[in-house]
């Protein structure tokens, strides 16, 4: 259990509010959207789970100006793309941060996954069960869970798919930065940096199957890129000041924890300012 279980405070409450014109559900609170904001596209670390204060109401704090959480659980880069008021949000923004998500979860030549809750797997495609016909898909309702399965079935026959994942998000990548016609920050949120091996779907690898190579593909379509791989500081915190129920624990163990948001926060807001050609507050 959490120390914030513990001390009787209950469990988070992220306000979920929706935006017109989109299907998805994000935290809240909303914020305006008449005046000029920062959108932040992203999965479930730009989404805050299990964080009181995630990195865009952090840098809200320091920037003066609303930064509009449109990060969603689990979110590949499908559910932006599937989404037409989310883009026109992200549109209508001054600038748009574009925490990476993995290569996982995404629709491709080999499987497809829903629209909108990017991690379920919805169809599995006669590619890929000609390419496992050793396979038998009927159990398998998550990316990671089959990705993981077919990984170690066959190393070899997993490179094929994996090649198909790292194009296929390159280009989806692209396309969206082209679709927002407005500056984006590709921000880097991990455990581990670009160059760091990542050839299998295991837990510390997100954004999963994403390398430096994929990076040098997508960052000149982009304002800049930012990356921020978590202190020694923040990693010995561990879950501390995060709020889960105890059979989420692990779950919990997975994500960045509140110091590593405060420290993306910290890295963040100067590129924002710099983008936006903005003044330091205060």
């Amino acid at each position: 259990m959490s120390s914030e279980s513990r001390s009787g405070r209950g469990p988070l409450n992220y306000a979920h509010c929706r935006y017109a014109g989109s299907k998805l559900q994000f935290r809240g609170p909303a914020r305006c959207l008449e005046r000029d904001y920062v959108a932040v596209l992203g999965g479930t670390r730009t989404y805050g789970k299990f964080i009181r204060a995630p990195f865009p109401e952090l840098m809200e704090r320091r920037l003066g100006i609303p930064c509009v959480n449109l990060g969603c659980l689990n979110a590949g880069l499908d559910a932006p793309l599937n989404d037409d008021g989310l883009l026109r949000i992200a549109s209508g923004a001054r600038a748009v941060v574009l925490q990476m998500p993995g290569a996982i979860n995404l629709s491709n030549r080999f499987y497809r996954v829903h629209p909108r809750r990017n991690d379920r797997l919805v169809e599995v495609l006669h590619r890929l069960r000609r390419l496992y016909p050793d396979v038998d898909f009927v159990d398998f309702h998550f990316t990671r869970h089959l990705l993981r399965h077919l990984h170690a079935v066959s190393p070899e026959r997993f490179d094929l798919l994996r090649e198909e994942l790292r194009m296929t998000w390159v280009e989806r990548i692209g396309a969206l930065i082209t679709r927002l016609e407005r500056p984006v920050i590709l921000f880097w949120f991990a455990a581990r940096v670009p160059e760091a091996f990542c050839e299998r779907v295991e837990p510390g690898t997100d954004p999963v199957l994403v390398n430096a190579r994929m990076l040098r593909a997508v960052v000149p379509k982009a304002a800049r890129l930012v990356e921020v791989k978590a202190s020694a500081v923040a990693q010995r915190m561990g879950t501390s000041g995060m709020v889960f129920a105890p059979q989420e624990a692990q779950a919990a163990r997975q994500l960045p924890g509140p110091v590593v948001h405060g420290e993306a926060a910290q890295v963040l807001t100067p590129a924002l300012r710099d983008v936006l050609n903005l003044r330091k507050v205060g």
